[in-house]
């Protein structure tokens, strides 16, 4: 088990992006513009800059919603390895059974 605030951290970081999405995308795109001029290009990149860090979606890390552990994590299940074949084993997942061989 993750520590919690390790994953309250990532819940916190989450809602800044949902919060600053739009106007990071708007700044970016004025930013990238080709036809707007320098100094316009430029003042965009420090509004962008006074954004707080976390708002930005790099700094978001996968975890797992069982357990919260950040490592081997599954994408498609959003869950780790671990917390996976615990709930196969428990026969919790459908169609998923234990191999032997």
């Amino acid at each position: 088990m993750a520590k919690k605030s390790m994953v309250a951290r990532e819940v916190k970081r989450q809602a800044l992006v949902d919060q600053y999405a739009a106007k990071r995308a708007k700044l970016k795109a004025i930013a990238k513009d080709g036809s707007l001029s320098m100094e316009e290009r430029f003042k965009a990149r420090l509004k962008l800059a006074e954004l707080p860090r976390n708002s930005s979606e790099t700094r978001l890390h996968n975890r797992c919603k069982v357990s919260g552990r950040p490592k081997a994590y599954y994408r498609k299940l959003q869950m780790s390895r671990i917390a996976l074949r615990d709930l196969a084993s428990a026969g919790q997942i459908p169609g998923m059974v234990k191999s032997s061989w």
